[in-house]
């Protein structure tokens, strides 16, 4: 879009500052720049000993999952940013600077450098991890070089790609397959044969890793001229859509309503796409009523492919030297979060319980039927995700993948616990304490169904994070306690309140 030639977008921001009712002093920009001095003078000792006990040689039966591990951090960072535009606009500058016949690149700009600071720091913490996965087996501060080159090289290279998916379809199609290639170098590095090939890009000698490091910083020059020429292509519409999701991430996060995300994402997937109609089936209504969950859900493919794929974390992190503690705690976390995918329709009927009004079926009846899904989905990835681990752990004790079953009745509880909640209730007290004010009622929301969680899977718990000899006693102890729990909240579950 050509510039207006009246009048320029760095005239009409100082117009715009020259209205605002209080702007910063100089004052403030001291403290600012005080803050940030005192911020690195605190981390500075203790980033640099950590980047000094770098040097020797790593560990090659970790070097794998180390590789595996930077690579989905990278991936999911894309994720993100494809998620979120990622070029983005305040709301205002989205309503009314976009559309005019500003240059459209000068209006991006300010959103540009954020992205390249947030590339920056990524980079800098990607680099800092692969030089932790493959060692300074010599010359320490050559290889950080190195190794932060690639890191900061391998962020901004893939944010514009991200922006560049943005502006254009084509980039776009090269940005999901950016994506599919970073997941198969993680599953590569985490189960394949790549020890003697890790071994040897660990002890490369320094003028490799200087040729791949300009080579890397080459490729990445590349793509972010590219992506600041078509920075003012990105069409209007795309623009305004991911302001749009960005306004209601801060709006979510200001008033710390986290589970008006939810809404959203669910509205952005399912708005303006066209679904064919199908048969509503013959069986009884609460079951009928939760088969509109299964049909969400297999519309949504994707979201099957990457719970799957997630199966594989706790194995990684296993052979990355994460202990049975975190690797049980992953394994429960990762059940809760994978039994929650299946409870939009729980959602749904707690804000709007006319489906069930309508088919006369009781709330007691509608959330058993709808716990079937989650206990399904959770026990499923907790099996599978366990076997896994326990093939990258020979030593451990091979039957935890039994916990899986046992554990999804709680876990599926749990989740209609989380999907029935109220929103967050502001008016509860805050509590002062030695380390700050806690307000209560953010702090009861988020525990809301963790709790259920904690209790039901007591057992799982103690059996994942300090395996015992024997199985038996809490295989059955978890057994009785998950049913408990299921059985007590569905007898327990009261209707929906009018909000």
């Amino acid at each position: 879009m050509s510039a207006h030639p009246l009048v320029s977008v760095r005239e009409v921001r100082a117009f715009v500052r020259s209205r605002r009712r209080v702007s910063p002093s100089l004052s403030d920009r001291y403290t600012s720049g005080f803050m940030l001095a005192l911020l690195a003078a605190v981390l500075g000792r203790p980033v640099s000993g950590a980047v000094e006990g770098l040097a020797g040689q790593a560990d090659l039966a970790r070097m794998g999952a180390g590789v595996a591990l930077l690579a989905l951090s990278l991936a999911v960072g894309l994720a993100a940013a494809r998620a979120l535009g990622p070029v983005t606009l305040p709301a205002a500058d989205a309503a009314w600077l976009v559309l005019t016949p500003l240059d459209r690149r000068g209006v991006l700009g300010r959103s540009a450098r954020v992205l390249a600071l947030v590339a920056l720091v990524g980079g800098g913490l990607l680099g800092l991890g692969l030089l932790a996965v493959l060692g300074a087996p010599d010359q320490l501060g050559w290889r950080l070089v190195g190794a932060l080159v690639l890191g900061v090289s391998a962020s901004a290279g893939g944010m514009a790609l991200a922006v560049l998916g943005q502006a254009s379809q084509t980039w776009h199609a090269w940005l999901s397959v950016a994506l599919v290639v970073l997941l198969v170098v993680a599953v590569v590095a985490a189960f394949g044969p790549v020890r003697a090939p890790l071994a040897a890009v660990a002890g490369a000698p320094l003028t490799a890793v200087a040729a791949a490091a300009s080579g890397a910083a080459l490729f990445a020059a590349l793509l972010v001229r590219r992506a600041w020429t078509m920075l003012g292509r990105i069409p209007a519409r795309s623009l305004l859509a991911a302001s749009t999701r960005a306004g209601h991430v801060a709006t979510a996060a200001v008033v710390l309503d986290p589970g008006a995300l939810a809404w959203i994402a669910e509205d952005n997937h399912w708005r303006g796409r066209k679904l064919r109609s199908a048969r509503w089936p013959s069986m009884p209504a609460p079951l009928a009523m939760a088969w509109l969950d299964w049909v969400r859900l297999a519309r949504r493919p994707g979201r099957l492919a990457v719970v799957a794929a997630c199966a594989a974390l706790p194995a990684v992190l296993a052979q990355a030297g994460g202990g049975s503690a975190l690797v049980g705690v992953t394994v429960l976390a990762g059940g809760l979060a994978v039994a929650a995918t299946g409870v939009s329709g729980t959602r749904r009927d707690q804000d709007n319980p006319t489906l069930a009004r309508l088919l006369a079926v009781g709330t007691r009846q509608a959330v058993l039927a709808r716990a079937l899904l989650p206990a399904l989905l959770s026990g499923l990835w907790i099996a599978t995700a366990l076997a896994a681990a326990g093939s990258v752990q020979p030593a451990g004790v091979g039957a935890l993948w039994l916990f899986g079953p046992v554990a999804a009745p709680a876990l599926a509880a749990a989740a209609l616990r989380m999907a029935r909640r109220a929103p967050v209730d502001h008016a509860m007290p805050v509590i002062d304490t030695p380390g700050g004010a806690i307000p209560t009622g953010p702090v009861l929301w988020a525990l809301t169904g963790v709790d259920l969680a904690l209790v039901g899977c007591l057992p799982a718990f103690v059996a994942l994070t300090a395996p015992p000899a024997g199985l038996a006693a809490l295989l059955a102890a978890q057994a009785v306690t998950g049913a408990a729990v299921l059985v007590t909240y569905v007898l327990r579950a009261r209707p929906a309140r009018p909000r």
